[in-house]
């Protein structure tokens, strides 16, 4: 039984049901429900806070789990990243007080509070920059007002809590970040493993593309296909009028609108987007 490793509560939580949801896993009704055993698919799956799900899977206690990539950085566990998932994407950003630091070399001798400790360690090793880091386990924004420290290292979505607090970003951003699905560094292949992640890269690829239907005249038929080659190649059926044919292809959700445009410009008529509930490349 593969044993899965799901965020219990934040902003990670809900989206990797979700996720696990579409790939065809049972998921718990209750947040209160903390281990859930999916009988059908042979797979239990456990309820952890975010931060420690790497812990867990590098101590080999659950095979597997979804956490994010700045988490499993920050861990220092035995776990590496098996699959990026696409949900969740943030930076980690240095901030401080608008026009206080012009680059990442102002921060030697300064304090620089944050959550993620290893992570701005590394970093600042890296970079060969001498700094405190001062730990806090939440409300990172609120430490230059309140005197704790200089700036700041946090992970930024949008950037709304910093202006809030009176910071601005400066500096590269240390790193990306996004939900991944994680394993034990010592964990090889195996059939349970890859069918989980092949239910997960089927969703990844359905939430992506869509399926698109069109009528097209077969003089305009290279014009439409150029537009719509598909994943691998359009499918074309010839219709009952002559010389018309259907055609149905897979097509970048984030375009689908500027094709149907370029489409219908091209002499393509009765288009149809459909969405795709998950797939198998």
């Amino acid at each position: 039984m593969l044993r899965i490793a799901v965020p219990n509560k934040g902003s990670l939580a809900e989206p990797a049901s979700q996720m696990l949801r579409e790939a065809g896993y049972l998921q718990r009704r209750s947040t209160r429900d903390l281990v859930m055993i999916d009988h059908n698919n042979d797979v239990e799956f456990f309820y952890i806070r975010p931060r420690d799900v790497a812990v867990y899977v590098g101590a080999g206690t659950v095979d597997v789990g979804i956490t994010g990539r700045d988490l499993l950085i920050d861990s220092g566990a035995h776990a590496i990243e098996h699959r990026a998932l696409g949900f969740a994407r943030s930076t980690f950003r240095f901030a401080g007080p608008d026009g206080a630091f012009g680059s990442i070399a102002d921060l030697a001798g300064k304090r620089i509070a944050t959550s993620y400790d290893q992570l701005l360690r590394l970093y600042l090793d890296e970079h060969g920059i001498d700094a405190t880091i001062v730990h806090l386990d939440g409300a990172v924004e609120s430490s230059v007002r309140l005197g704790v420290a200089d700036a700041i290292a946090d992970v930024v979505e949008t950037g709304s809590t910093l202006r809030q607090a009176g910071l601005a970003t400066f500096g590269e951003p240390l790193g990306s970040s996004e939900a991944v699905l994680i394993r034990n560094a010592d964990l090889d292949a195996h059939d349970e493993l890859d069918i989980l992640d092949g239910r997960l890269e089927g969703v990844i690829m359905a939430r992506s593309y869509v399926i698109m239907d069109y009528d097209c005249a077969l003089e305009n038929l290279d014009a439409a296909v150029a537009l719509t080659p598909g994943y691998q190649s359009p499918t074309i059926s010839p219709l009952h009028e002559e010389g018309w044919v259907a055609v149905r292809s897979m097509v970048l959700r984030s375009e689908m609108n500027p094709v149907m445009d370029k489409l219908h410009a091209v002499g393509a008529r009765g288009i149809i987007v459909t969405p795709i509930l998950t797939s198998r490349i």
